[in-house]
């Protein structure tokens, strides 16, 4: 009789939930965990911060050496400031893609300032290490892209994209088009590009004005900014609006 086999609940049955059909509910899982651990850590909303994980915060020879500086000096202004504001709850919490280069510049600039800040990890096929400056329980790992997409800009009212690649340029295109297509209210956040002298080099979006791919409309969506202190100014006067 003990040699019996024992039946596995469903919910602990690890060979069905790493399966194809249990794949709807590992979206859930991606859903609803964040959602359950931000809320029960008053987190009302944050600022996302996306650039490059390739910038060496130790090599003042990489020619985007001053982005993860200034990356940084501008999370901790906004925390400090957030701090002070005392709200109900979280508001304006530093959020980044939790890697190296820019995210680790923002994470850090808000652990300098004393303020928590969130992470959202990506499970890859070269492992993505969370950097240490992460908040440990505001700390996500994702394997769905699409899931981590969505929690970055989901309670975001700003986001500043300093320097970056491919997967910074697509974070930008998306949200951009999210706000063209109305399934983000305009209102509801703000698109700054740091490094007005990058950003105008990599993305012509005057050309693509000039050619009528985008109108007038689209193209104000976009604020250059290039100092800290002046991305610090136009964020704080435009977040307050968003204080609960």
């Amino acid at each position: 009789m003990s040699n019996k086999a024992q039946s596995v609940k469903a919910y602990k049955n690890l060979e069905f939930l790493n399966s194809r059909e249990a794949r709807t509910l590992r979206i859930l899982s991606e859903y609803q965990e964040p959602l359950s651990r931000l809320d029960k850590y008053k987190v009302n909303n944050w600022v996302l911060f996306c650039g490059s994980a390739r910038i060496d915060p130790k090599n003042k020879k990489d020619p985007l050496y001053k982005y993860y500086w200034e990356a940084e000096e501008l999370a901790h202004e906004l925390v400090k400031w957030a701090i002070e504001l005392k709200p109900k709850g979280k508001n304006f919490v530093i959020c980044t893609g939790g890697g190296p280069g820019i995210m680790e510049a923002a994470n850090r600039g808000a652990h300098r300032a004393g303020g928590k800040s969130i992470g959202m990890n990506i499970s890859l096929p070269y492992e993505q290490k969370v950097n240490p400056y992460v908040s440990p329980e505001l700390s996500f790992t994702f394997h769905y892209f699409f899931m981590r997409k969505f929690w970055l800009v989901y309670k975001a009212k700003a986001i500043v994209a300093f320097p970056g690649g491919f997967g910074t340029c697509d974070e930008i295109f998306e949200l951009l088009t999210l706000i063209q297509t109305i399934k983000i209210n305009k209102k509801d956040i703000n698109v700054c590009l740091y490094g007005e002298e990058y950003w105008k080099k990599i993305i012509d979006f005057e050309a693509m004005l000039n050619f009528g791919a985008i109108d007038e409309d689209d193209f104000k969506l976009i604020q250059y900014v290039s100092d800290p202190m002046e991305a610090f100014s136009y964020l704080k006067d435009n977040l307050f609006k968003h204080l609960l």
